[in-house]
């Protein structure tokens, strides 16, 4: 049976999750009407993993005698300034889950929850990559600069950075 903090603290984990689903459903969506259709791929297939992500917690708050809580959303931006600008709210977005999932991983440690702590690892390898790639991105697009060919090619490319499947697909 898990504890009454680690189930809130992860419903807390389920919500952080939802929201960046969200975020990055409206990022692509808006990358999409701009004619990106690269970025917008890459996007909607992160937006996929992030709701992956809830559900794998929803399922393991349930099966470990929690309820798993579907939380209500605030509307993500709908616009965004550029690519650059974009793609810097994915680090810093990508940082703040990380700093999270190291708070709840200690919160388990100190409960002695050491199952939801073993779970819990794979969240943590997970946030490498996920701040790893967008590091890269980052690091791409300042190569790029302004340069619009630049541009061109990084988004017939970025699919390519973290081996994503097109729109729609999964893991």
């Amino acid at each position: 049976m898990i504890s009454s903090k680690i189930e809130k603290a992860l419903n807390q984990q389920v919500l952080l999750e939802a929201e960046s689903s969200q975020i990055y459903l409206a990022m692509a969506s808006w990358a999409e009407v701009e004619g990106l259709g690269g970025i917008a791929a890459f996007l909607y297939q992160h937006s996929d993993e992030e709701r992956m992500h809830m559900l794998k917690l929803v399922k393991f708050l349930n099966e470990r005698g929690g309820h798993g809580i579907i939380p209500t959303l605030k509307a993500p931006p709908q616009k965004y300034k550029g690519v650059r600008e974009l793609f810097q709210e994915v680090l810093d977005h990508e940082i703040h889950v990380s700093n999270e999932i190291n708070k709840l991983v200690d919160s388990c440690l100190k409960e002695k929850d050491y199952t939801t702590h073993n779970f819990l690892q794979w969240y943590v390898s997970e946030q490498i990559e996920e701040e790893s790639l967008a590091r890269q991105i980052m690091d791409k697009l300042k190569l790029i600069g302004d340069d619009k060919a630049g541009m061109y090619i990084f988004d017939r490319d970025i699919a390519s950075l973290g081996g994503t499947a097109p729109a729609g697909g999964g893991k």
